[in-house]
């Protein structure tokens, strides 16, 4: 009896032990569950990934955001297009794509024009989610906008004083400080910044290179006419008056090709372009920090009333170590922690550690590699010779040769993928009027370039929502990606009004029309092929009632 009790209460004990283990294992899953939820969070850009600050943001973010967190991207592309029909067209998407999606847990804006776009849909598709804003450089807007308890954010504050004086320690004969801005909605608010800091410097003439005012040559003599004893800052450039739009990129090699003296900047994007650097604003840490500000807000660490306006901008010391050579400037004359880059080491520099090992080792695998030397750089050359001529092929395939636009091959396969996953779209199909007489009368070669230009046109329309293709002779289509009888109005009216300036041809300018046609999925048609049959039938109604002008299928006797 006493050994069956003994037996007994061994059993208890292994099956206390057995299910306090499968309770512990059960209870870790769960808190391990818990800890692994996914935050979604949207990062509304004012301009394009183009942009280099653009991408150093994204970086940033991506730095800031534990891992598994959704980040999901859409951008303004305000640099490019500024008007009140891009930036509808940019909600109308938006409201859509975000009314088919999960809630996201926190917006981050980046820069004005996004913070201006959230302001304004707080109480519409943002209800509700904590708006967080980075890279903003109007501080009356930033002030105004955390007087909400949903809004917070980080300034971006260019120091033009941190970078007159810098330039001063570098050219103490220096008599003017030039600013290169221009009329966006950044340049408007860095030209206060610019000026307000001038009466600290009555011995410096203030003035400024408005990009938005000059033609490009006008913008290339005004830097060639700089001299040694000015100081010059190149804040913002994306256009000039001859319509033509900049990169940074494209603005920084400008500068550095017709500027005789270095540039300053005040941003960290670009920098490696050739212009110097300077004081700048860190835009990776300011996307960073904006990050870690959303996850502790989603969190509930940090509540946006008490931490509202976050003012200390991220700002450090970046010099591109070439263009410094080029002046002939040197490391010490720079603040202590300046980062410098685009630096290029010596080999000695690169190897001074390892290179006796690295030599005997080279040589080893020279001797050990020769033998089959050439027959690898056959194999490489093959390999890329194949490769070039796998894309040269696809791309030939899915494009018009005359007018660089995908061709019909290419829409058909679009539109069946729109159609196939049943995603409402408008077919568009636009035809060139009286082309047969454009061909007869001033030649086929005119007839082509009424055809480019035609397509140039278009092209500049693409968007997300909005894709251009050649369909055959004059014929072209468009999809665009909605049945919204606003936003496909909105793009007949554009693929008209492709018509309305004149073109050149063979050099001299004529006036050409153009009939443009529309139909529907699913309200015109269920399938492909009946819609294009609609939106043609549309656009020969147009034809035949006065032509240069646009009908949707059905909307007509």
């Amino acid at each position: 009896m006493k050994r069956h009790c003994e037996k007994a209460k061994k059993y208890f004990i292994c099956m206390t032990l057995c299910l306090a283990t499968l309770l512990s294992f059960i209870l870790c899953a769960r808190t391990s569950h818990a800890e692994e939820k996914r935050y979604r969070i949207l990062f509304i850009s004012s301009y394009s990934y183009t942009w280099d600050a653009v991408q150093l943001q994204i970086e940033g973010i991506k730095a800031g955001v534990p891992d598994g967190t959704i980040v999901d991207y859409e951008f303004m592309d305000t640099k490019r297009v500024d008007d009140e029909t891009s930036l509808n067209l940019f909600y109308e998407g938006l409201a859509y794509r975000m009314s088919q999606s999960e809630p996201y847990d926190a917006i981050i804006l980046g820069d004005d024009a996004a913070l201006k776009f959230g302001l304004e849909h707080k109480e519409d598709i943002f209800q509700g989610i904590p708006l967080i804003f980075e890279g903003v450089n109007d501080l009356e807007l930033a002030q105004e906008a955390v007087k909400d308890p949903m809004i917070g954010g980080i300034l971006e504050s260019l120091s033009v004083e941190s970078n007159i004086d810098l330039a001063l320690s570098l050219y103490p004969n220096a008599t003017r400080v030039v600013g290169i801005l221009d009329d966006s909605l950044t340049g408007e608010a860095e030209r206060k910044n610019f000026y307000s800091v001038q009466d600290k410097y009555p011995n410096l003439e203030f003035s400024e290179i408005n990009t938005s005012e000059l033609s490009t040559a006008a913008i290339k003599k005004n830097l060639l006419d700089l001299d040694e004893n000015t100081i010059l800052i190149y804040v913002v450039m994306t256009e000039d008056n001859n319509g033509r739009n900049y990169t940074n990129r494209e603005s920084m090699e400008m500068i550095a090709e017709f500027a005789p003296i270095p540039a300053f900047r005040m941003v960290e994007g670009g920098i490696g372009y050739g212009v110097l650097g300077g004081n700048i604003v860190s835009m990776q840490s300011s996307g960073e920090r904006a990050a870690e500000l959303a996850i502790n807000v989603i969190k509930g660490r940090v509540k946006l009333e008490n931490a509202s306006l976050i003012l200390e901008s991220p700002n450090i010391y970046c010099i591109d170590e070439q263009i410094m050579k080029k002046y002939g400037l040197k490391k010490s004359q720079f603040p202590e922690g300046t980062v410098f880059v685009n630096h290029r080491p010596s080999f000695i520099e690169r190897n001074k550690q390892i290179l006796v090992p690295g030599i005997i080792l080279l040589l080893a695998l020279i001797v050990l590699a020769g033998w089959m030397g050439v027959d690898n750089l056959r194999r490489r050359k093959l390999t890329a010779d194949l490769e070039e001529a796998r894309q040269y092929l696809e791309n030939a395939s899915q494009h018009d040769f005359l007018t660089g636009l995908p061709n019909r091959s290419k829409f058909m396969a679009d539109l069946e993928e729109v159609v196939g996953n049943k995603i409402p779209c408008t077919v568009i199909m636009l035809d060139i009027d009286n082309f047969k007489h454009i061909n007869d009368t001033y030649g086929h070669t005119a007839g082509d370039e009424a055809l480019q230009q035609v397509a140039a046109r278009l092209q500049a329309l693409k968007t997300p929502l909005l894709t251009p293709y050649r369909f055959a002779g004059d014929e072209f289509i468009v999809i665009v990606r909605s049945n919204v009888r606003k936003i496909t109005e909105t793009a007949a009216v554009q693929c008209l009004a492709v018509f309305q300036k004149p073109f050149k041809l063979d050099g001299k300018k004529y006036d050409i029309g153009g009939s443009v046609g529309a139909a529907s999925y699913p309200t015109d048609a269920l399938d492909g092929e009946q819609l294009i049959i609609l939106a043609d039938d549309a656009m020969y109604h147009v034809k035949k009632n006065g032509k240069n002008a646009y009908a949707f299928f059905g909307e007509y006797e």
